[in-house]
């Protein structure tokens, strides 16, 4: 086990890594704050379609919008960590916030006034909405469950990595058993909650079945704050992104002068000594930016070498790093059609599975709808070590490339996978509509219609290249952004995958709310009506993937025309030395 080690600067205080001591507080945090969220998020649809009485239509336009608002406040939570509260801070403030939110849920289900009455279709053909005060405290806890997973979800991983020095070989060894750890508990927390969880709330209980979760975010708070005293926290540094503004600020200013011939040897260059980023070498991408970097007589500079007004004067090493961000943006628009693909997933799978034979073998056991999902997670765990330990070696003997193929490469293959996904999803979605139709049905639900004899299990080989297809483009993703975001920027660089996949919710529920307006007087019928044997989401499915492919063209594109960060873009330039950091990056 590591030692209680001590580590400092002379620009830095002195801190005390406890290292696996305070490995369990974080990571026991994080296991029963997955068992508590993924508990209740994951069946929340169902949720609001069996106690709420919520159309389809409408739970799935709500599930979109909390599931978007949910990833997009992490970019939010991030620039307010790293700006002014630091990790433990907001840390503390967010797991807090998801407890009180999850409680919230809680209780509308335990108490009845707080959701409306059971829907009684058989027997007096009525059922019941809930009232505006019923629907304004449900959205209090979404409120609350979005503020905890704002600061929770960027700060996480983070903060358990500063508990351990990175200078040190125990500490080393220490942050890589924690990542391992870290992954491997929340992956078992929330194949539980997909499993045992559901299974309580759809079979015997919302009441209990949504307490269970609450119970243990009220451990998991309890666990971080046991912590307390051994943690490392670090005082924040101010928010990278100030830097990102003043580049295109000064840029700006100086619109209207001519840029040099040679700007790799003219422009203004100046990298603090206490820099964590690389030294970037001249790109001749964007050069509209490079006009920050002119130095013009109204500049000065200071004695030390920086400019004495950043919003006039940029460096050009600042410059390179917003083109690095700038060269991003292309790539990660690229994702959001792709993860659009993939909340469908989330959501009409459900309402499939709902409608279709769940029962497992010939028992009278009956897989809840929500659970479906775990099959996805299963097809990544599976695909992983298969890819890295056979795929990987088999490739790299063709391409002579350290991972077989490049990070855009894998991106590409998963994106292609969703389009497969989605035709996959279309002829099983077709087969289970067919024979609702034609073929006896299981019984007929009151609100929803017949329940289809074709099995559930069918739905395994989508979810399953669901998982697959993640396995490819969402580690890549999380990989490229990671290496190609300047170091002081890898925080927010955590946050755009979560913000890629907000932006695909919020077009999700715009895609599926238009598609339901415009095809309701259509020839065909409405495409996604509550009794999808009456509908025809098959099609909606063969949409998706059509925009699907156009998007994989369009991300090959931006892919041929992409420099990774480091490399040259011009064929005129003068390298500049690479300056490793000195300084340990977390």
């Amino acid at each position: 086990m590591e030692k209680n080690e001590k580590a400092g600067t002379a620009d830095e205080p002195n801190f005390e890594y406890r290292g696996l001591k305070a490995m369990p507080f974080i990571i026991g945090n994080e296991t029963f704050e997955n068992l508590g969220t993924v508990g209740t998020s994951s069946n929340l649809l169902v949720y609001l379609t069996a106690v709420f009485n919520m159309k389809s239509i409408t739970a799935v336009t709500l599930i979109n919008i909390f599931y978007g608002t949910t990833n997009l406040g992490t970019l939010v939570g991030a620039f307010l960590c790293d700006t002014y509260f630091g990790r433990y801070k907001t840390l503390g403030f967010a797991t807090v916030a998801s407890f009180m939110g999850m409680l919230v849920i809680t209780l509308t289900a335990l108490i009845s006034k707080l959701h409306p009455p059971h829907c009684e279709i058989e027997q007096t053909g009525t059922c019941i909405g809930p009232t505006s005060w019923q629907i304004a405290f449900l959205l209090l806890g979404f409120g609350l469950l979005v503020i905890g997973a704002s600061g929770i979800r960027p700060c996480n991983l983070a903060f358990g990595a500063d508990q351990f020095n990175p200078i040190t070989e125990s500490g080393k060894r220490g942050l890589s058993s924690f990542f391992n750890w870290w992954y491997f508990t929340g992956t078992v927390a929330m194949m539980i909650s997909l499993t045992l969880v559901i299974y309580v709330q759809s079979d015997v209980s919302w009441a209990l079945g949504l307490a269970i979760p609450t119970f243990l975010m009220l451990l998991a708070c309890v666990l971080f704050f046991m912590g307390t005293r051994i943690y490392v926290k670090l005082e924040p540094k101010g928010s990278p992104l100030k830097s990102v503004v003043q580049v295109i600020v000064a840029a700006a200013r100086k619109r209207q002068l001519k840029l040099p011939e040679q700007p790799w040897l003219t422009l203004f260059s100046h990298v603090p000594s206490n820099s964590i980023n690389s030294k970037l070498p001249y790109t001749d991408q964007f050069r509209f930016l490079d006009k920050g970097a002119i130095i013009t007589p109204e500049d000065q500079i200071n004695s030390e070498g920086s400019a004495a007004d950043p919003w006039r004067l940029s460096s050009i090493q600042q410059v390179e790093e917003v083109k690095c961000l700038m060269r991003v943006i292309p790539i990660w628009a690229s994702a959001i059609i792709y993860y659009v693909a993939l909340a469908q997933q989330q959501t009409y799978t459900v309402f499939q599975a709902l409608q279709s034979d769940r029962h497992l073998g010939h028992s009278n056991f009956k897989i809840p709808a929500a659970s479906y999902s775990i099959f996805s997670m299963l097809g990544l765990i599976i695909w992983i070590p298969i890819y890295d330990r056979i795929m990987v070696p088999l490739l790299q003997r063709f391409t002579g490339k350290e991972g077989g193929i490049t990070v855009l490469q894998k991106m590409g293959v998963g994106m292609f996978l969703s389009i497969v996904t989605m035709l996959v999803s279309a002829f099983v979605e077709h087969q289970r509509r067919t024979l609702a139709l034609s073929e006896p049905t299981l019984r007929i639900d009151p609100r929803r219609g017949a329940i289809s004899s074709m099995s559930g299990l069918w739905f395994i080989p989508q979810l399953t290249l669901v998982g697959v297809s993640e396995a490819f483009t969402v580690i890549a993703q999380v990989e490229f952004f990671y290496k190609q975001f300047p170091e002081s920027m890898r925080s927010v660089g955590g946050s755009f995958s979560f913000l890629g996949v907000a932006v695909s919710s919020y077009l999700s529920s715009f895609l599926v709310s238009t598609v339901h307006r415009m095809t309701a007087g259509a020839a065909s019928g409405n495409w996604l009506p509550e009794d999808l044997n009456k509908g025809r989401l098959d099609y909606f499915y063969y949409l998706v993937a059509a925009l699907g492919v156009i998007n994989l063209g369009y991300f090959l594109l931006c892919a041929k025309w992409y420099k990774y960060k480091g490399s040259a873009c011009s064929t005129q330039e003068v390298p500049m030395e690479r300056v490793e950091s000195e300084k340990p990056l977390v």
